[in-house]
């Protein structure tokens, strides 16, 4: 059974419970609105800062790592320092120019100077690339050495004389021969006299064609000339003078040659020579050669004696060995220059040298043409 009253008192504790717990929720909500409030504020600034931030980064590092610029070379006038230096006014020449310029004067004559000595040295007379040849009609031309041939290493100071007859040393030793070359035009020959004399060995003509005629002779003295000679114990060579202007003509001379030599074979110690030369104040056969076919016919002659079994030669002054023949396709052969001069001038290597045909002799009446040879064929 309940009592009167109850009623009231336990709606009233009700009531303050629930304002209670009423207001502690709203007093939860307020704080948790105003700490939602305040972290948005935060994370906010903290944005903010760290934009901040990187822009900050990123305006230092363009500072201090710029894109880098092509290289360029320093100049003076890029550098500031020099308008430091104020340059002093130099006075002006009678030209009107300061003599800040003289310099280039200077290089401009210095120039010169280099021209004039370039002008020096391309000088064929004395660049030593070139040869002085004087033709057959009187004229000069400087030719170029060909760096393609053997030189000769001669040294002419080792070079003497003694009666007309010369000599040639090395290292004190005489390494020469000398020699006269003997035809019909020296008539009557004393060969023992000229052995006495000092001569080593003789060349004799064997034969020629005519220039004119075109026909082959043997010489007119060649047998009494030969067999005179292996009497008096010389070494002994012949030539051949050449007028052919054809295959057929050079190979009708070395047959030619050949027979005529086959009784004296053991007896040819020395070189069949080839002997082409211009007729001077005439015509000759040959004169309408090229230098292709006065080189081919050289070659035909030179290799048909070697291969018959004797050493091939060929003989001629400066022009005819320079200009009238291609020497590059004749370097298989011995050269037999004729150069009158005390000293011969001829670049390339040679084996035997005419230095003279009017020479004295004893047991030659009237010219002799003297030889130094520089090889000792007897020997080979």
């Amino acid at each position: 059974m309940r009592l009167p009253g109850d009623d009231g008192k336990r709606s009233n504790g009700h009531s303050v419970f629930y304002m209670i717990l009423a207001v502690s929720a709203f007093v939860v909500v307020v704080l948790f609105t105003v700490m939602q409030n305040n972290q948005k504020e935060e994370k906010k600034k903290e944005a903010a800062i760290e934009a901040a931030i990187q822009q900050t980064v990123a305006a230092e590092t363009e500072i201090v790592e710029p894109e880098p610029e092509p290289e360029q070379k320093l100049r003076a006038e890029d550098l500031d320092f020099w308008d430091m230096y104020p340059v002093e006014e130099k006075p002006e020449t009678q030209t009107g120019k300061q003599d800040v310029e003289a310099p280039k004067e200077d290089e401009e004559e210095e120039s010169h100077v280099e021209k004039k000595e370039e002008v020096v040295q391309e000088d064929p007379s004395t660049d030593g690339k070139h040869t002085l040849v004087k033709t057959s009609d009187g004229k000069e031309e400087w030719v170029l050495i060909s760096p393609y041939l053997t030189k000769n290493t001669y040294d002419f100071k080792n070079l003497s004389e003694n009666a007309n007859l010369r000599k040639y040393t090395e290292n004190g030793k005489k390494i020469s021969y000398v020699g006269v070359d003997i035809s019909k035009h020296n008539g009557q020959v004393n060969f023992s006299r000229i052995k006495a004399a000092g001569v080593d060995y003789v060349m004799l003509r064997l034969g020629a064609r005519g220039y004119s005629t075109g026909q082959i002779s043997l010489d007119d003295n060649f047998v009494e000339n030969m067999e005179a000679a292996i009497e008096a114990g010389l070494d002994i060579g012949v030539y051949f003078y050449s007028q052919a202007i054809s295959q057929d003509e050079v190979l009708q001379e070395v047959n030619f040659v050949i027979q005529n030599l086959e009784p004296y074979r053991a007896h040819i110690t020395y070189p069949v020579a080839f002997d082409m030369e211009n007729v001077p104040n005439d015509k000759a056969r040959i004169d309408g050669l090229s230098r292709d076919d006065r080189t081919a016919i050289a070659t035909a002659f030179l290799s048909g004696v070697q291969t018959a079994g004797y050493a091939p030669m060929i003989y001629g002054n400066k022009e005819w060995l320079i200009k009238n023949v291609d020497l590059a396709k004749l370097q298989d052969y011995d050269v037999w220059l004729a150069q009158e001069q005390d000293v011969p001038d001829y670049p390339y290597q040679f084996a035997m040298w005419q230095y003279t045909t009017t020479g004295v002799l004893n047991g030659v009446s009237g010219d002799a043409s003297l030889n130094l040879c520089f090889v000792s064929y007897s020997d080979r």
